[in-house]
């Protein structure tokens, strides 16, 4: 049980800008890390919806809700994952051969197709949830925190790596792997039946979506940098939040 908990407080203080207590790093303690990084996304599922049933109640308009509910996901990881976004938008498109794409997630510094990535997907982002104001499809946002988090764990587990080095890699290395997945895929099969139970249509179009990134995903980074990495999950991550924001806006308005 030790090793258990641990293993939470691990994956908060590495996925989350949560205070916890520090525990050691070391290859026991990360066995079931992976299994914990889906509580990041409930606590921002919470909140995000704790926020959209403010602005209802206090008649805050939707600018509000959607330029506040932008940042709440960055308060909550640091940007983490956009970070890795910004990283391999500008791998991507900078068209060069997979050593230099693998080199270039690696630097510091900040390119003009990172920032112009990173405007891009934050006017997208917003605009979505300034569709989004019932409370069935403030739940649906919710469980879409959870599921990225899921799939993006299950990547960690499951597709090759392309290099041996980094957190991303040490986690995943010492991650018990049958336990992981058993778990991140009973969890994600249950996040997926609560979609359709809050709305049979848009939920089941949100897990079709994410699927179908997450599989984008898999011959991206196989095809482009020989594997996963760290920024390559948060690359994802990010790509698939969107995609459940978009989803719920625009069908949410039509149906």
């Amino acid at each position: 049980m030790k090793a258990v908990f641990n293993s939470f407080i691990i994956a908060v203080s590495v996925y989350s800008r949560i205070p916890v207590p520090k525990s050691d790093r070391n290859q026991k303690n990360m066995k079931y890390v992976i299994c914990f990084f889906p509580v990041i996304g409930v606590v921002i599922g919470g909140l995000i919806y704790a926020w959209g049933r403010a602005c209802m109640a206090c008649g805050f308009g939707q600018v509000c809700f959607a330029l506040v509910g932008t940042v709440l996901p960055l308060i909550v990881t640091g940007g983490i994952h956009l970070d890795g976004f910004m990283d391999t938008a500008n791998a991507l498109y900078a068209y060069e051969a997979r050593e230099k794409k693998l080199a270039s997630l690696k630097d510091v510094h900040v390119s003009a197709f990172a920032v112009i990535s990173l405007v891009g997907y934050c006017f997208l982002y917003a605009a979505g949830l300034t569709q989004i104001w019932r409370t069935n499809h403030l739940l649906l946002l919710a469980y879409s925190f959870v599921i990225s988090r899921c799939l993006s764990g299950l990547s960690l587990v499951w597709f090759r790596e392309a290099a041996k080095e980094g957190l991303s890699y040490q986690i995943s290395a010492a991650a018990h792997r049958q336990t992981v997945r058993v778990v991140l895929v009973l969890l994600l099969g249950g996040c997926f039946i609560g979609l359709i139970l809050i709305s049979p249509v848009i939920g089941a179009v949100m897990a079709l979506a994410s699927m179908w990134v997450w599989t984008y995903y898999f011959y991206m980074s196989k095809k482009q940098f020989g594997g996963i990495t760290g920024n390559l999950a948060g690359y994802f991550l990010s790509l698939c939040e969107l995609s459940s924001v978009l989803i719920i806006g625009l069908m949410g308005r039509m149906m």
